[in-house]
């Protein structure tokens, strides 16, 4: 039975360094939806998720498309963002997808968010986004970031301990 970062195990995403033949690892990062549509609509924080996407290797969870998708026809329905954008930015996300590792909204993470809403006043979505990066670090046994722009979502993961990075 496949676990919620079995891909992952395949190997360390790298990137090359500039030096010939030399390849560095790459950490990993937990993006949560609030920063990553920052990287598609110009935005306040676009320009640091810009260079925080470069900088790290993208997580997040499985349910992170079709929340972006989501928010993006938020903007749209709204006025906020024209039609012709929408679909422009909605064919750029799809493609992104190949560079995004997910991890699978599975057993694991279902049990562990349905442990934080219930000692928590968390949100379902947040619940699934902060248990996403809780059972990626303890089947990977690394510590990682977690990148939000979403107040709440910032202030239960410094209460999980986790380490945030912040994007306004």
């Amino acid at each position: 039975m496949e676990g919620p970062i079995d891909s992952w195990r395949s190997g360390i995403p790298h990137r090359h360094d500039g030096e010939r033949g030399t390849v560095t690892p790459r950490q990993w990062a937990y993006f949560d939806t609030s920063v990553l549509v920052k990287r598609y609509v110009k935005e306040a924080g676009s320009g640091p998720t810009r260079r925080l996407l470069q900088r790290f290797r993208f997580l997040s969870s499985s349910i992170t498309p079709v929340e972006a998708i989501s928010a993006l026809s938020r903007q749209r329905a709204s006025g906020d963002l024209a039609p012709r954008d929408f679909l422009a930015i909605r064919s750029r996300l799809h493609k992104d997808r190949a560079y995004w590792e997910l991890v699978e909204a599975g057993d694991p993470v279902l049990r562990q968010a349905e442990e934080l809403v219930q000692k928590t006043n968390m949100r379902a979505l947040d619940a699934l986004h902060l248990a996403s990066a809780l059972v990626f670090q303890s089947a990977s046994g690394l510590t990682i970031p977690f990148i939000t722009s979403d107040t709440k979502q910032r202030d239960a993961a410094h209460i999980l301990a986790l380490t945030v990075i912040w994007v306004e």
